[in-house]
């Protein structure tokens, strides 16, 4: 159980986010869980009641602001959110020949995994500043530290929100609202099963999902995990434009299409 009593999840109905939900969920924890399919939203929601948790479930996709803003508003109207984790999200990438990213691909990843957490997160924020308290997850990737040449839509809306949930942590993190912007590497998911390729330092679901917690309840800034693929490329980043290039030539891979 977590000190958290009004908590907001997106991509709450599988991996990351359902994992959060159960292990977050305690008795009289009121919980909004996002997603877009309510049959497997109300699988996680029974496990979350079943530790005494008070859940609700929105089906919904987080690129429908509307939509999403008025279940938000519904659930705040009954008391405060006090977390509220922007989980949501999607991957694409080059095509199994070498064909480039679809536009209409990329833009999709931004419209879920960047504006998606703008939309969750944008509605909340005048209550934890009126409150002067609250917590912000933002599940990014260590993909955000430097582009990767077979996603280049997944790492452009990842490093925008690294970038976008920074600002927001500069802005309101002296006023009481804590912003964590998690950037896990590779975990066992559905989404991480799609990843053709090799998997360095992966980690199993509850691994990170007990990292991810531990850093929203210490109010981290900033989580990493596992350090050691964060670290590189971040110091890729760092290498002259060239050798960068070249040296994230050799971790090809391909992204095996949802569905």
């Amino acid at each position: 159980m977590s000190r958290f009593e009004g908590i907001v999840i997106s991509g709450a109905s599988r991996g990351l986010g359902a994992a959060l939900a159960r292990s977050l969920a305690g008795p009289g924890v009121r919980m909004l869980l996002v997603a877009r399919s309510a049959a497997a939203l109300e699988a996680v929601a029974a496990a979350c009641a079943a530790r005494g948790a008070r859940p609700r479930i929105a089906a919904l996709d987080v690129r429908d602001a509307a939509a999403l803003a008025a279940a938000l508003a519904d659930f705040e109207a009954e008391g405060p959110v006090d977390l509220v984790v922007a989980n949501a999200g999607t991957s694409a990438g080059t095509g199994a020949d070498g064909a480039p990213e679809a536009v209409a691909e990329a833009a999709r990843q931004v419209e879920v995994n960047l504006l998606g957490a703008l939309h969750l997160v944008g509605p909340l924020l005048p209550g934890m500043q009126a409150r002067r308290r609250g917590t912000i997850g933002l599940i990014a990737s260590v993909a955000a530290f430097r582009g990767l040449p077979d996603s280049p839509g997944y790492c452009a809306s990842k490093a925008g929100l690294l970038a976008w949930g920074e600002a927001l942590r500069a802005a309101h993190g002296a006023h009481g609202i804590r912003v964590s912007v998690i950037c896990p590497g590779f975990f066992d998911s559905a989404m991480g099963d799609r990843f053709l390729g090799p998997k360095p330092l992966r980690m199993s679901l509850e691994d990170a999902a007990a990292r991810t917690q531990l850093a929203l309840i210490a109010g981290r800034g900033r989580a990493v995990f596992p350090a050691p693929l964060g670290w590189l490329l971040r110091l890729l980043a760092l290498l002259p434009a060239g050798l960068g290039d070249r040296a994230v030539r050799l971790m090809r891979f391909r992204i095996r299409p949802e569905g």
